[in-house]
């Protein structure tokens, strides 16, 4: 059984700036600097592009991860969408979606992932997952939101 979860952000940058920030593979580094996850594969600086992949390798609970995802939909500048082709989840899809607001946009991160090893992983998605990713989701948001290139 998946695990999906939405994240909200509000930024005071336009649909199209924040979609960009959000594709750049430098600011996904940036945001995720305490785990020291960097791109070693792929795409591994700039913008991130529909079909392109890029491979990340960081350390979460002390344990060196390394997961391939791939940019598989993009509605500019409304939506894109990436998802695991190779790493820790058995599954993980995640859907960016931006919507213009009177004052900048409105982000939603849709979510859905599920872990591997069976009964195991459904521990380790209601007892540690579940409250991680949106953690992260919101450490990587808001270094988006914030004057960063």
């Amino acid at each position: 059984m998946a695990v999906y979860f939405e994240c909200v952000t509000q930024a005071n940058l336009s649909p199209a700036e924040l979609f960009e920030k959000s594709l750049s593979i430098d600011a996904h580094t940036g945001s995720m600097a305490k785990s020291q996850e960097r791109a070693v594969a792929g795409v591994t600086s700039g913008t991130i592009g529909l079909g392109e992949q890029v491979t990340w390798r960081a350390k979460h609970f002390g344990i060196p991860l390394r997961m391939t995802s791939t940019i598989s939909a993009v509605d500019a500048p409304r939506s894109f969408t990436d998802q695991q082709l190779r790493g820790p989840f058995k599954s993980f899809h995640h859907v960016h979606e931006f919507h213009a607001m009177d004052h900048g946009t409105l982000m939603i991160d849709k979510i859905q992932f599920s872990a591997p090893l069976g009964p195991l992983g459904w521990l380790a998605e209601r007892l540690v997952l579940g409250w991680y990713l949106p953690k992260l989701i919101r450490i990587r948001n808001d270094y988006l939101v914030k004057e960063h290139g």
